[in-house]
């Protein structure tokens, strides 16, 4: 078990709130990182049916086997449990007592809103940083090689081939979830759909023309959509909308969390399948945009990331509100070799909004190098630091 950048939050929000709740996709890392944080906890996994069916019918009972507390994993199963957990800490309020986790942003945060409000700590965990992922033995990986394996902490723990195990995710738990979450009943056209999707990675969501190219009616293509998010497999980014004269794009980016599943949806089996895709470009786009929200997560941050496109097809991949005021231009080139055309469309966004000097555009390319221009930071893939997008 790594160290997660999260882990410090979790604690200091367990001194602090009589509940936690962790939520975040199948498989980042959730029920291992409580367990080792609070190892003094019992454990109770509702995805088991027989803990599930009694939480369910006897939620007194099942709870008052835990008088000091303990980790309800996957607590969403069980969702009316938060409304008689909130009377057993109201009467003892101590803190770091409960901890929840669990996949269903949804369906854990509706129940957590309703009874736990001012009670309970809410928290995200994503899949693994680059730099979580440089805390697991073994060789360093290439750009591509990074791209292509994703960041679920498994494929590094057990060194599973990333191609078997993101295939075996992909049937388990983005379907299984499907069925949790809504009525979906023709899995085959979902599964289409989020292949189309993964296509998409890195572009504006039109959902008129996702519908129509996935043989669907753009109210399920919208509710497809929300249920790829609530699963935490993809998020919106949206269109920077600031008070400037220019008639801006008003729709969102569709980005997914982890870059190795969007190479299992396209199909790419292997690192060097990557090096020549022609959406190598925009998989590290998301590969960014995607790094940016888990350390902006990660850091308290929530929200706070846009795209800028205006109608005169000036954009910028991010932008970033930063925690000391103002607003940072990110943006995401593939190539291994700084050129001068790759800092011109950051810096002219930069123009339009004004930033000062303590906000210089970022450029995050697929080499090696960081260098401090004046007029702008171009820093390579592994160089990239969460201050840079905080």
């Amino acid at each position: 078990m790594i160290e997660r950048d999260l882990a410090p939050r979790i604690l200091r929000a367990a001194a602090s709130f009589p509940a936690v709740t962790l939520t975040g996709p199948r498989q980042s890392g959730k029920s291992t990182l409580c367990r080792s944080l609070f190892p003094e906890h019992p454990c109770a996994n509702l995805e088991s049916p027989d803990v599930r069916e009694f939480a369910a019918s006897d939620p007194r009972g099942f709870l008052s086997q835990f008088p000091r507390g303990a980790i309800l994993d996957e607590v969403q199963r069980a969702p009316e449990l938060a409304s008689y957990l909130q009377p057993l800490i109201d009467e003892d309020p101590a803190p770091g007592r409960w901890i929840l986790s669990g996949s269903q942003n949804f369906a854990l945060l509706e129940s957590v809103s309703q009874s736990l409000a001012g009670r309970s700590a809410v928290l995200h965990l994503l899949t693994l940083t680059r730099g979580e992922i440089a805390r697991f033995p073994g060789p360093t990986r290439t750009l591509d090689e990074l791209l292509f394996t994703g960041g679920y902490p498994r494929i590094y723990d057990r060194k599973i081939p990333a191609s078997d195990w993101l295939s075996a995710y992909a049937a388990t738990y983005i379907e299984r979830d499907v069925r949790t979450i809504s009525n979906v009943g023709d899995l085959t056209a979902f599964r289409r759909f989020v292949e189309l999707c993964a296509g998409r990675t890195a572009q504006l969501l039109n959902y008129s023309q996702l519908a129509a190219d996935s043989g669907v009616s753009q109210p399920t293509a919208k509710a497809w959509v929300s249920i790829l998010e609530a699963s935490f497999i993809i998020f919106l980014l949206p269109a920077w909308s600031g008070n400037l004269r220019k008639r801006l794009v008003k729709m969102p980016k569709l980005h997914f969390y982890d870059t190795g599943l969007v190479c299992h949806l396209l199909g790419i089996r292997t690192a060097q399948e990557l090096r020549t895709h022609p959406l190598r470009g925009p998989v590290f786009e998301t590969w960014v945009a995607s790094e940016a929200a888990k350390h902006r997560l990660n850091a308290g941050e929530r929200g706070g990331m846009h795209h800028y496109r205006d109608r005169a097809g000036v954009e910028a991949d991010l932008l970033v509100d930063r925690s000391g005021g103002g607003v940072r231009v990110v943006e995401a080139k593939a190539g291994a070799t700084i050129a001068k055309d790759m800092l011109a469309p950051a810096l002219r966004v930069a123009g339009l909004l004004g930033g000062g000097e303590g906000e210089r555009p970022l450029v995050v390319y697929g080499g090696d190098e960081r260098q401090e221009r004046s007029g702008c930071v171009v820093s390579g893939w592994a160089r990239l630091l969460p201050e840079d997008v905080r």
